[in-house]
């Protein structure tokens, strides 16, 4: 008797979670469809395994659908991601400096930072997706799904993705490559259809800056 009660409330309970999570992901999306530009502040961590550290960052991110990415690091300050829709700029001064590499999107060089293509792009057909539970993130409630990628395309392994249960905006994202790096970013001050700075996906090589550049065609 017992067992057939555990097997009758493993069948309620399983559509259940499934019914949640998908509702966590459409309503991402749906809220998304109706975003052209994004801009936020982000405090991002990246932690390593093998040396057993961790780094934080700060900055704010501007984005423009589709393809146009800003990303200006506040701490550390001076370093720069850029995509304007067909190439990359990467300006990391505090580690590389009197460095850029310029790559070019579309040929297997790049990938373009963009966080709302990555996981909400025909999410159901690319991802396995399992509910990651709830959670509080920077005074918002939230409800998580874990997204395992059905092929290798995505620079992750796998990635958690926190949905705001009030307005569906994604507020905090974990990425998780191959080699165990980590990857943690928490979206705050978050405006959707912001007004953009004119010049926010234009990179000027800051001079005796030295451009390598990566998949010329």
């Amino acid at each position: 008797m017992i067992e057939r009660i555990i097997r009758i409330a493993a069948m309620v309970l399983v559509p259940a979670a499934l019914g949640a999570q998908q509702t966590t992901v459409e309503r991402a999306v749906n809220a998304y469809a109706k975003i052209r530009t994004v801009r936020a502040a982000f405090t991002q961590t990246l932690t390593n395994p093998l040396t057993r550290s961790d780094v934080t960052s700060h900055g704010e991110l501007q984005q423009q659908v589709p393809g146009h990415v800003a990303v200006r690091f506040s701490d550390p300050a001076g370093d720069r991601i850029v995509a304007d829709g067909k190439v990359v700029w990467l300006y990391l001064p505090s580690t590389n400096p009197g460095q850029v590499i310029k790559a070019h999107v579309g040929d297997g060089s790049a990938q373009v930072p963009d966080i709302m293509s990555w996981f909400l792009d025909s999410p159901a057909r690319r991802y396995t997706i399992t509910d990651a539970g709830a959670a509080r993130i920077a005074g918002h409630a939230t409800h998580a799904v874990l997204l395992v990628p059905r092929d290798a395309s995505l620079p992750f392994a796998k990635a958690t993705v926190w949905v705001d249960d009030d307005d569906a905006l994604i507020r905090q994202v974990e990425t998780v490559d191959t080699n165990g790096l980590m990857r943690r970013i928490t979206l705050t001050q978050i405006t959707p259809n912001a007004t953009l700075d004119r010049d926010a996906f234009t990179f000027k090589v800051p001079k005796g800056v030295k451009v390598y550049e990566q998949g010329t065609t």
